[in-house]
């Protein structure tokens, strides 16, 4: 049977033999030294007794004087071998070798697997959905190629395996019982994962995270189930945050006509409507608008009736006729649709974007460091110079696609004070900084691992989990169990998160309405607000969509 060793026992054992061996050569050196240079003989063990006592630095003081050049040369150079070696021997021999024997040892193979999610490597892009893992204690286990990594993820509580796959294919043995395996190191790894984990008998899904798109047939082809490219994901993100074109700010105005709009405007803190209740403004009362909710923290609310407060810098969504939003921009800044959309970063992300944004007809100036092919500003985010120079305050919105997250903090606190009406959409990296990112000033701030949290928890959980984008949608429905009612009364928002923004009423489309206004069985409502929202005001008032006049 062989017997292997671990690097550290290999290497105190050579310590153990060569050390003595050391003394030895030392100690005949010296001794045919003093006996042929020095005229002083000195014993074997006299000389051995010096080595020793050379090189363990105590050096009791026998032999202190010596006439010949190269004799003191040759003690002058033992007195520093002795040195070094008291320095070598601790932290390179002694130290690596008790760790291993007293520390935790990280398995080298994976454990039972029945029902439990292998991740082939630690990443950004898994982390949000490690900690959805943990919240719903859904089992897993990480296999881990880094030691320091594998330790430190050990430390936070993971299950983690720890080895070389390329090296040793054997430790997963075990993945056939797995539930499901997540490749997510580079393309080449994630290969040779997928095809180790088909040849041990696994025939559930493997999810591969890829960082090109050319390389996803391949992948299929190896044994893939599916394969995404995170990075290209976020970038999608970034820009239908951006774009109307895209993505329009609400789903279904079309059914309204010009006779209703949906305006978003950003609330300074010398606003008069900041801090101030709903219930204390009168919007819809005294202006005829509807507030239907306000974007903060990168976080959409319905408004919650007339407690809901109304956040310094959030951005106010409101619906009203053209010119009742009129009165609404007076007290508010309203956000800027028109323009070109910037973009500073022109990396695999960033360049993701300028092309989705282009593709859609949208005007895009691009800020990089470096110039380029696409680069239209070469310059520093940072400074004020190239952000004039992209002339930042005239474009519709502003997108931050760099990679560094300090950077992205710093870019982002420049941008929004340059230029504070403007949206300031920013790439994330590691999803524990995009709180930083939003106390920076960001109106919206997406990492790749929110993007490629969701999708695979879509595979992976039972749950359903919290989308990156929330939209507001227009509904037309009927009346309901809300006959006799008035279309603003308060108990239809605040069960449902829904508002009647418009009713339809023969041929007319009424959007103000009397005190005395009541729901007719005939009558079309036009509703506004999240797709929940929508779902529980048909649910709880049996409403139903009616389909649109033709």
């Amino acid at each position: 049977m062989e017997i292997t060793l671990s690097r550290s026992t290999r290497r105190l054992l050579a310590l153990v033999a060569l050390l003595p061996a050391a003394v030895v050569v030392l100690a005949i050196i010296y001794m045919l030294a003093m006996d042929n240079l020095e005229g002083a003989p000195r014993t074997f063990l006299e000389s051995l007794q010096w080595a020793s006592e050379t090189l363990t630095t105590t050096g009791y003081g026998n032999d202190s004087h010596w006439q010949h050049p190269f004799v003191a040369l040759f003690v002058i150079l033992g007195q520093f071998m002795g040195q070094f070696l008291v320095f070598l021997i601790f932290p390179v021999f002694l130290l690596p070798f008790f760790e291993e024997r007293f520390e935790a040892r990280l398995p080298h193979i994976l454990p039972p697997m029945a029902g439990k999610v292998l991740f082939y490597r630690h990443g950004r892009a898994i982390e949000s959905l490690l900690d959805e893992f943990k919240r719903t204690h859904s089992p897993f286990v990480i296999y881990e190629e880094d030691m320091e990594l594998a330790h430190y993820l050990r430390d936070s509580g993971f299950e983690v395996v720890f080895g070389k796959l390329g090296e040793d294919p054997s430790v997963l043995a075990n993945v056939k019982d797995a539930k499901a395996v997540v490749t997510n190191a580079g393309d080449h790894a994630n290969a040779t994962c997928t095809l180790i984990a088909r040849e041990h008998g696994f025939k559930g899904h493997i999810f591969a995270l890829a960082d090109e798109p050319l390389y996803r047939a391949p992948m299929l082809q190896i044994g893939a189930t599916e394969v995404f490219t995170p990075a290209h994901v976020l970038g999608a993100a970034l820009a239908s945050r951006a774009s109307t074109r895209i993505s329009p700010p609400a789903e279904g105005m079309h059914l309204l006509g010009t006779r209703l709009g949906l305006a978003e405007f950003r609330i300074r803190a010398s606003s008069p409507l900041a801090g101030k209740k709903l219930g204390e403004l009168h919007l819809r009362q005294q202006h005829g608008v509807s507030v239907i909710g306000q974007w903060h923290g990168g976080i959409f609310t319905t408004s919650q009736g007339s407690e809901t407060i109304v956040e310094s810098g959030a951005i106010l969504v409101v619906v009203g006729t053209p010119a009742n939003l009129e009165k609404v921009e007076r007290m508010a800044m309203p956000i800027r649709r028109r323009g070109p959309i910037i973009i500073a970063g022109f990396g695999a992300v960033g360049s993701k974007v300028a092309q989705m944004l282009n593709d859609a007809g949208e005007t895009c100036t691009v800020i990089d460091s470096r110039p380029g092919p696409g680069v239209d500003v070469v310059g520093n985010v940072l400074e004020h110079e190239t952000l004039e120079t992209a002339r930042l305050r005239e474009s519709s919105a502003v997108i931050l696609a760099l990679s560094d997250d300090s950077e992205a903090v710093f870019a982002t606190a420049v941008v929004r004070d340059y230029a504070p009406e403007v949206p300031l959409i920013v790439r994330v990296s590691r999803a524990r900084n995009t709180e930083r990112i939003y106390r920076s000033g960001a109106d919206f701030a997406i990492s790749e691992g929110q993007v490629a949290g969701q999708i695979l928890a879509y595979h992976l959980l039972d749950e359903p989990v919290v989308p990156v984008e929330i939209r507001i949608k227009f509904s037309r429905l009927s009346a309901g169990t809300t006959v006799g009612w008035h279309p603003w009364r308060t108990e239809i928002h605040e069960r449902t998160g829904a508002k009647i923004v418009a009713v339809e009423r023969g041929s007319d489309i009424l959007v103000e309405f009397e005190r005395s206004f009541q729901i007719q069985p005939d009558d079309v409502l036009y509703a506004c607000g999240t797709l929940n929202d929508l779902e529980r005001f048909q649910r709880e008032f049996g409403v139903a969509p009616v389909s649109s006049r033709t």
